[in-house]
């Protein structure tokens, strides 16, 4: 596990960056973080440690699933915010969505137990004064956290 202190958007997007660069098809990015935290900012990072533009990344709140390709890899943007209920989480079918790509996951703690894939790396993003984040990155979930 590795905490790392951001002091501003762009360095958060960083701390997604790298880690995007480690990613393999078939990962599961599972993001937590209250409303303005940064898990879009570390999404967008994510895509571009994938080689995907990072301006094509926007938050999916209402579209509830983005694909954005013309990486290395697809990725996969899930917001479970607007859901409620295990049933319609269950029923984006989100593990079998990403088996070619990689797939993040915002609001991931609204997955009932049971849903949440055997690998997985975890994100957490605590917002602190101002800009400033803890962004704390748990590999120990993952079959790969080796890398």
């Amino acid at each position: 596990m590795t905490t790392i202190a951001t002091a501003s958007e762009s360095e958060t997007t960083a701390v997604g960056r790298e880690l995007g660069g480690t990613l393999r098809a078939g990962d599961v990015v599972l993001l937590y973080g209250d409303l303005g935290a940064g898990k879009t900012a570390f999404v967008k990072g994510l895509a571009e440690g994938l080689g995907v533009a990072r301006e094509e990344v926007s938050s999916p709140t209402f579209t509830l699933v983005q694909e954005y390709r013309g990486g290395r890899l697809t990725l996969y943007h899930v917001d479970l915010y607007r859901l409620d209920d295990p049933r319609e989480v269950f029923d984006l079918g989100l593990d079998e969505i990403a088996a070619d790509g990689v797939l993040a996951v915002e609001w991931a703690e609204k997955m009932d137990a049971r849903l949440k894939p055997s690998g997985y790396v975890e994100v957490r993003i605590v917002h602190g004064e101002g800009d400033a984040r803890s962004v704390t990155v748990d590999r120990a979930a993952s079959p790969y956290s080796d890398r």
